[in-house]
């Protein structure tokens, strides 16, 4: 060994690696502990001095598996590295590190630095081909021999789980008895607290639901505690949204006993590290799963069908494509929606002034780009009216029986709360009556305990008076009880179930429960074309339906006119103006498209938007003033004297338009002559009757 170590090594510090893979271990096992610090002394006998000796204690209780919590050997091997280090101490090799990865990039950076790597069987010099042979055999066994642990570790725990013997922290309301058994929980007042949470997820259907209703109701859920001066203590406290998640997951709860719900998975970090966490392995990967291993709170079916129900309440991560549970909001058909389209779950959007106005739409294609416009999108109330009037064609009077026996259910289930506030109170009594024994045995002349005893005394029996308090608050609120006189006003109002379904004082939320248990889902299909939705619905039994709803026109197509009417305009523009048709129209008393009086723009508009020719307003037998005129020779003036007083045929079409004149070959006659025996008539040259 002293053959190896050199000046140059010498010249350079000493480090001295300790490590232990527990907390216990260091806890427990000091003798190992001490052989380690006990290298200093070996190091200073190898020639370095005190000053150049350096001991790298921070790994203790770390696992050599890996490197990433472990900033003893990273200091390590950056000073190795930087050529700092004439030879590194350790018990075994094994201390350094159980890693293929790390080990043998501490050998290639001693190799080239020349660091002496120093154990109890000897001296080795990595630069060496010889030495770095062993060092690399004894960091390969050094894994496998952290493999082969684990592996027997591993083996017993989980052969002992496939018996239903592997003991493990139970969760609040199962415990064991003397022979290792698992039971319930014998304080009836824990058991009666599991019991209302899984009847408040059953009424509710939701894990908020659940945390709401022990909130209204004034009550505290037990948790225990484990580890420390606790141990075992039940600790009553505030139900959070977690824990309820925690209880309704959890299939002890059901009687069966799991081992492997949750497995280890190793990943690689940002900084290229191998960090190792906890992963939910799906329920048929379980490695041990024993149905009916123990009593339980509910059946294993009411469990699996707890778990569907949290599944479609989610709405985060992946899409699901199934009804979710009911919430606040006016579209009572929010969560039962699917797009024919693309299959997807169909969203509520609320827009308008103040979001009064809702819509069901589907954006997922135009979201993905996959279109340029949403898949689907109509508003809300037509679906849910046409739904709303096919569930009270369903609904019949003499079903109004389950609707008692539902009340009688929620009047035993607050009972059931009652009870869990009468066993507060006697918890508390009983504490306060504990408290007042310990106060009478206490020595009277021991005034500085009597003091404190008789305080503790007065702070019990307070409590007793709050809890009994807070009990009657509740009874207040909350207690329900049906009468005989309630029972027949209930049986009355069934007769008119549309009346309660459209009531101010129905509840949206209550009318989407309704609903979730008798639809499953609905995929909408939208029929722009045919101006209709179809709805495509599921019934819970497993019953299919299609259902088709007319959809309102659009703004547009309420300002379009009939055809009937745009025939009406055509047939009129044959012989009458726009003016003319509008006066028509308004003498029928007839109105527009916006319910106004027709004018000559509207008549026009018409005529332009659908192609109407403008009235002919000349016959073919017909001439006007100045055709006339050229005819016979002779002034305008002489026109209008003849069709003034009848003595010629004319028609004018309105105020401002020309007179169309007609004659037949006797009037032309009449007229030649007339023109040319009359000496107050002025001819011209260029007639033609002259010609």
């Amino acid at each position: 060994m002293l053959s190896k170590i050199q000046n140059h090594h010498k010249e350079k510090k000493a480090y001295v690696y300790i490590r232990q893979s527990t907390m216990g271990q260091v806890r427990f096992n000091q003798e190992s502990t001490e052989r380690q610090y006990a290298l200093k002394e070996k190091a200073l006998q190898l020639g370095w001095t005190q000053n150049a000796i350096r001991i790298l204690d921070q790994d203790l209780g770390k696992s050599g598996a890996q490197s990433s919590d472990r900033q003893d050997f990273k200091l390590l091997v950056a000073d190795v590295s930087m050529n700092k280090v004439g030879a590194i101490l350790s018990l075994e090799a094994s201390r350094l590190s159980r890693s293929n990865t790390d080990w043998h990039r501490l050998l290639e950076l001693c190799a080239l630095t020349e660091t002496l790597i120093i154990d109890e069987d000897g001296c080795y010099n990595p630069s060496d081909f010889n030495d770095q042979l062993l060092l690399g055999m004894k960091g390969t066994m050094s894994q496998a021999e952290l493999h082969f642990i684990r592996a027997r570790l591993l083996g017993g725990k989980l052969n002992k789980a496939k018996k239903g013997e592997l003991r493990f922290p139970l969760p609040v309301g199962l415990c064991y008895d003397d022979e290792n058994r698992i039971v319930p929980d014998p304080d009836e007042e824990v058991r009666n607290a599991i019991t209302l949470l899984f009847s408040f997820f059953d009424e509710t259907g939701s894990a908020y639901g659940v945390v709401k209703k022990f909130g209204n109701s004034g009550l505290s859920f037990p948790k225990r505690s484990y580890g420390g001066i606790w141990n075992g203590k039940l600790i009553w406290g505030h139900l959070s949204h977690n824990r309820v998640l925690q209880v309704l997951k959890n299939p002890s709860y059901a009687g069966v006993y799991t081992f492997g719900r949750y497995q280890a998975k190793k990943t690689i970090t940002r900084n290229g590290d191998v960090q190792s966490r906890s992963v939910k392995m799906p329920m048929d990967e379980w490695k041990v799963k024993i149905m009916e291993h123990h009593k339980g709170y509910i059946s294993w079916e009411t469990f699996l069908k707890n778990q569907e129900i949290l599944k479609k309440n989610q709405t985060n991560g992946e899409e699901i494509l199934t009804s979710s549970a009911a919430r606040e909001g006016k579209a009572i058909l929010q969560g039962l929606l699917l797009c024919g389209k693309c299959g997807r779950k169909i969203s509520v959007r609320y827009k308008g002034n103040g979001g009064n106005h809702a819509m069901y739409e589907c954006n997922h294609m135009k979201r993905e780009g996959l279109s340029g416009n949403a898949c689907l999108s109509i508003r809300a109330d037509i679906p849910d009216a046409g739904i709303s009037n096919r569930i009270l064609e369903i609904i019949k009077t003499d079903q109004i029986q389950i609707a008692l026996k539902a009340f009688e259910n929620l009047a035993e289930r607050e009972n059931l709360i009652d009870r869990q506030w009468k066993m507060k109170i006697e918890k508390a009594e009983y504490e306060a009556q504990l408290a007042g024994r310990r106060y009478e045995e206490v020595d009277p002349s021991n005034r500085l305990v009597a003091e404190t005893l008789e305080k503790r005394w007065e702070t019990t029996l307070n409590k007793v008076e709050e809890a009994k308090k807070q009990f009657d608050i509740h009874q207040q609120k909350h207690s329900i009880q049906i009468s005989k006189e309630q029972r027949l006003k209930i049986v009355a109002l069934a007769k008119n179930i549309p009346r309660l379904w459209s009531c101010s004082t129905t509840k949206e939320k209550d009318r989407k429960r309704i609903l979730r248990l008798l639809i499953k889902d609905i995929t909408v299909d939208k029929l722009s074309k045919e101006k209709k939705v179809v709805l495509h619905i599921r019934w819970q039994g497993g019953a299919i339906e299609d259902m088709s709803l007319k959809l309102p026109p659009r703004y547009y197509d309420k300002l379009r006119y009939s055809t009937e009417m745009i025939n009406h305009v055509r047939e009129l523009a044959k012989s009458s103006t726009d003016d003319e048709i509008a006066e028509i129209f308004n003498r029928k008393k007839m109105l527009s498209s916006t319910n106004r009086p027709f004018t000559k723009k509207m008549i026009s508009w018409i005529r332009h938007k659908h192609s109407i020719p403008a009235p002919k307003l000349k016959h073919p037998d017909e001439c006007s003033v100045k055709q006339l005129c050229d005819k016979f020779g002779i002034s305008k003036n002489v026109v209008y004297y003849w069709i003034e007083r009848g003595i010629i045929n004319a028609r004018k079409i309105n105020n401002g338009s020309p007179y169309w004149i007609t004659l037949n070959p006797e009037k032309e006659i009449e007229l030649n002559t007339w023109v040319k025996t009359s000496k107050r008539i002025k001819t011209t040259t260029n007639s033609s009757t002259n010609s």
